[in-house]
């Protein structure tokens, strides 16, 4: 049952409102006057209230003040003796849903009761519906918690709600159309389409049809007339990913879009007016093809209004351990299988990498290891070999030993140091091998050694190829 708050000073018009509202299914509370209100609505949910511009201690005018500072969003209806224009405009400003005169027709008031009630639960269901694109699209897609990556947050929180243009820019991989779906969820074209379009992808013969669109007729195979992607994403984003690929024709035709938000479909003579906010994206430096003449410098300077830049991955190592935990229990859960973890060596190794594909190639390793990883652990020698040879390099990988003349003492008769050598490092493969479970390549990882290194050195030690498993491979 809807709750409604009749709030007037006169007892009459009070029980009256409340005898009829109540036959007609509502719940129904009264207050005398705009304080005893305030404090019904901070104690009790209501959907509509209907409010007397004049009244004692608190009138209606005051009444909506003060919801407007408490926050209070609930639909208001205005009763009023006193026919003023004035006052009814003063209430529509502060957020009077509608207004209505006394003496007032009880099916006028129900039917606009019913009209504020359907209104509010529109209102709240499409602010719900936007909280949950945020949650899918939001921050919570976008993991980290390097200095960074915060600042590309706060950033974000400042423009989404604009209509100003954005500029993205960083490497492939970084995650530039994220973002740009979190800026169009986030603001109030959010439930309007978010519509990308890869200038890069597209031949170049198709470009202005897929931008604007074509009339029927207009070319060879053009049997209906289509709506471009700049027509399709009316009120909500378009996404021009890989802006720094597209052909300077173009870029005089989507310069006099930005600058009218008009354009004609191929073919068509009628000119067509669109709303739309742009998000463009770029791995180029543009402003380098701008001064060799391979983008347009009006242009440039039309879509760099917010410049955005993305950091590459290897720039923001800290959120490495965070984006992995991310997308292993992402592909963990996918395949029904227990949350991998990882080994300090092998995160070690990670944090160590070039990352030349950035998120990119770190989500598809994680996509890799939730499948061949056969234990519970991700350990050294389950990452694929490039990772292992960039970390050699570095020094970053392989566990070093910590002998210190401490460790060691010289019986007084000597030995043999060949000898010595030689068991320690029998002893040391057999139990890779023991570790690795047979498995020789994850052995030789574990040694810092080649396959076929290890191969040689067992051969050469007699040590049995099934030692630690009955697997030869």
């Amino acid at each position: 049952m809807k709750k409604v708050l009749v709030i007037d000073d006169d007892v009459y018009v009070r029980d009256a409102l409340s005898n009829i509202l109540t036959q007609k299914g509502f719940l129904v509370d009264k207050a005398e006057n705009g304080l005893e209100g305030i404090k019904l609505i901070k104690e009790k949910d209501y959907d509509v209230l209907l409010v007397d511009l004049v009244m004692p201690e608190m009138g209606g005018v005051d009444f909506l003040r003060e919801l407007n500072r408490e926050n209070v969003d609930v639909p208001s209806i205005v009763i009023t003796a006193f026919a003023s224009v004035d006052t009814a405009v003063e209430a529509m400003k502060l957020g009077a849903l509608d207004y209505i005169t006394k003496p007032f027709n009880i099916d006028e008031l129900l039917v606009i009761i019913e009209k504020a009630i359907k209104v509010y639960e529109l209102k709240k269901e499409n602010i719900n519906y936007r909280r949950q694109l945020q949650k899918i699209h939001g921050f919570e897609n976008i993991v980290g918690n390097s200095p960074k990556i915060q600042e590309i947050f706060s950033l974000i929180s400042k423009v989404a709600d604009s209509d100003a243009t954005i500029l993205l820019t960083g490497e492939s991989g970084t995650g530039k159309e994220l973002i740009a779906k979190s800026i169009h969820y986030m603001s109030y074209r959010s439930k309007y389409p978010f519509v990308p379009i890869n200038c890069g992808a597209i031949p170049k013969e198709l470009l202005e049809s897929e931008f604007f669109g074509y009339e029927k007729g207009a070319f060879t195979g053009a049997v209906a007339t289509k709506k471009g992607r700049v027509e399709l994403a009316d009120k909500g984003t378009l996404f021009l990913d890989e802006i720094g690929e597209l052909i300077l024709p173009l870029q005089v035709k989507l310069l006099r879009f930005l600058q009218e938000k008009e354009f004609e479909r191929v073919g068509g003579g009628k000119t067509l007016k669109v709303d739309v906010r742009i998000i463009a994206a770029t791995n180029r430096d543009l402003e380098k093809d701008v001064l060799e003449g391979k983008f347009r410098e009006d242009l440039f300077y039309r879509l760099n209004v917010i410049p955005i830049h993305i950091p590459p991955l290897r720039e923001r190592k800290e959120d490495i351990p965070l984006l992995l935990n991310y997308f292993i229990s992402k592909f963990c859960k996918k395949r029904k299988r227990p949350v991998l973890t990882i080994s300090k060596e092998a995160m070690r190794c990670l944090e160590n990498y070039y990352w030349p594909g950035n998120i990119r190639e770190l989500e598809n390793l994680c996509d890799r290891l939730s499948v061949l990883v056969s234990g519970n652990k991700i350990e050294l020698y389950d990452l694929p070999e490039k990772f292992i040879t960039n970390n050699k390099a570095m020094g970053g990988c392989v566990t070093k030993l910590d002998i210190t003349a401490s460790d060691f003492l010289l019986p007084e008769n000597g030995f043999d140091l060949n000898k010595v050598i030689h068991d320690f490092e029998r002893k040391a493969i057999v139990e890779a091998l023991k570790k690795a479970g047979g498995v020789k390549s994850k052995a030789a990882t574990l040694l810092g050694l080649n396959r076929t290194t290890l191969l040689e050195k067992m051969k050469k030690m007699h040590i049995p190829f099934d030692t630690g498993s009955s697997i030869n491979n």
